[in-house]
C-alpha cells in the first residue's frame, strides 16, 4: 500500500504513534496506583529515566506532559466501579526512545477520547487545559483506543530530540 498524500491528514488518533515500539532504543514503563499521588510517583520515574538515559535536559517538558495525561488517567481510573485485575492496574505509565524522538504513553482504562472541553462542570476545563499543555509542550500526540481482551486507551505524546 503506497502512502498518499491524504493519509497525512488523517486524526492521529486513529493509530499508534508513527514508530514502531520494537525498534525502540530504550522503553520503561511502570505501574500507577488509582491515587492522585501517583503523578509524584509517574514524575519520579520519569526524572529516573530520562536520566539513565541521558536526557535530563527534557525533563521539564517532559514532566509538565507526563503530569497531565497521568492527571488525565486518574480521573478515568478512580472511579471504582471497573472490575480490576490485581495484576492489570488501571494506569500505566510507558517511556520509550529511539534516536531522535521520546515518546510517553498512558493507559487508562476509559474509552472515551480526551477532549479539550470548554465547559467549567465536574473539572472538565481542568482537563482541557491539561491537553493544552500537553499540546505547547510535545512534538505531536493522539491517542488511540486498546484492541483485544484490555480495556482503555493510551494517550501518548511524543518528542522530537535534537541530537547534534
Amino acid at each position: 500500500m503506497g502512502m498518499n498524500g491524504s493519509t497525512m491528514l488523517e486524526p492521529l488518533r486513529q493509530g499508534l504513534p508513527p514508530i514502531d515500539p520494537a525498534g525502540a532504543a530504550g522503553s520503561a514503563s511502570c505501574a500507577l496506583p488509582a491515587r492522585y499521588e501517583a503523578v509524584r510517583g509517574a514524575r519520579q520515574f520519569t526524572r529516573a529515566t530520562l536520566n539513565k538515559w541521558e536526557l535530563d535536559d527534557r525533563f521539564d517538558d517532559v514532566a509538565v506532559v507526563v503530569s497531565e495525561l497521568v492527571t488525565n488517567a486518574l480521573r478515568h481510573a478512580l472511579p471504582a466501579d471497573t472490575p480490576r485485575e490485581p495484576h492489570d492496574p488501571p494506569v500505566r505509565l510507558h517511556l520509550m526512545r529511539w534516536t531522535s524522538r521520546l515518546v510517553c504513553a498512558v493507559r487508562d482504562p476509559s474509552h472515551a477520547g480526551p477532549t479539550a472541553r470548554k465547559t467549567e462542570e465536574d473539572g472538565a476545563a481542568e482537563s482541557g487545559r491539561g491537553l493544552f499543555l500537553v499540546e505547547s509542550f510535545s512534538d505531536t500526540w493522539g491517542w488511540h483506543p486498546l484492541a483485544g481482551s484490555l480495556h482503555g486507551k493510551v494517550v501518548w505524546a511524543l518528542f522530537q530530540l535534537r541530537r547534534d
